[in-house]
């Protein structure tokens, strides 16, 4: 069953997000990829995370559905102005990609080629509206397209916003919903405390909304994003027990994994779980999970 029809089955989704290699050798990428075959509802291939240079999520996602597993293609706004992003799109549907996830993308000024020009054609919601536009048979300059691709259309939203913050997250994802959007990704999630006040704001009815489940690698780790990361926040007491674990990688599956468990018996619609280069723990994730 494709994304798009589990999500209106309201079944529990478990999204993985598998970072593409930085060169051209894709076995490894592969292989991780099949140790999750028939666990994971579809693997997120993302475009450079992070503003670093790594293969194309089209690349990715390309090599996923010709191993038989299906994929999210991540559009980024960054980086290609409005022809190039619609040849992308066009050329994923040919290549039976069903999913894409709209992202704004991480600045160039954070990664490893600072000196790279920001394009910003389009906006995050100039983008979801340039998939609905596409779904409807036409391209940005109104012109006929020879086939039509369709989509389960994601984008992304900041949980951890207040104030002001939060008030224009809810504005954009009323857009998003008018646009098509199925499904949202939140920033990583581990205050489930927090994360329950800023869901009273949302109406699951109309949209899914999956939280973000990153898989941390250390205490150290764990301390830089509670501190530096505006809009996510670590409880001390999982800092500590990472810190004070004699086999740190068990207990930080394990506190992915109690995670996962707790979210889902939350009643949301999925997750996603980011484990930044550690795809390969993926399957002790799921197996603490229960899933």
């Amino acid at each position: 069953m494709p994304l798009k029809e589990k999500i209106v089955a309201e079944k529990f989704i478990v999204l993985g997000e598998f970072e593409p290699p930085k060169g051209a050798d894709f076995d490894s990428f592969v292989k991780d990829a099949n140790l999750v075959r028939g666990r994971m509802d579809a693997l997120v291939v993302p475009e450079m995370a992070n503003a670093v240079l790594k293969a194309s999520s089209l690349g990715g996602c390309a090599c996923l559905e010709r191993e038989g597993i299906e994929s999210v293609l991540q559009v980024c706004c960054r980086d290609r102005n409005r022809l190039a992003l619609q040849a992308d799109i066009l050329s994923a549907a040919a290549l039976g990609v069903k999913n894409i996830m709209a992202v704004s993308g991480v600045e160039t000024r954070f990664g490893d080629h600072p000196q790279a020009r920001i394009v910003n054609d389009l906006d995050l919601m100039e983008l979801v509206e340039t998939l609905k536009i596409l779904q409807q048979g036409k391209d940005l300059a109104g012109v006929e397209l020879r086939g039509t691709p369709s989509f389960s259309i994601g984008s992304a939203i900041d949980a951890g916003a207040t104030g002001n913050l939060l008030d224009i997250e809810m504005e954009r994802l009323e857009k998003m919903m008018a646009s098509g959007v199925d499904y949202v990704i939140t920033n990583p999630v581990f205050d489930l405390r927090r994360f329950e006040q800023f869901m009273k704001r949302v109406d699951t009815s109309k949209i899914a909304v999956l939280p973000t489940i990153l898989l941390l690698k250390s205490a150290g780790m764990a301390r830089y994003i509670d501190r530096n990361m505006r809009g996510i926040s670590i409880p001390q007491d999982t800092i500590l027990s990472i810190q004070k674990a004699p086999d740190k990688v068990q207990e930080c599956t394990r506190i992915a994994a109690e995670t996962l468990k707790q979210i889902k018996a939350m009643g949301m619609a999925g997750v996603l779980i980011s484990t930044v280069g550690w795809e390969s723990k993926l399957p002790l994730i799921l197996d603490k999970a229960q899933i």
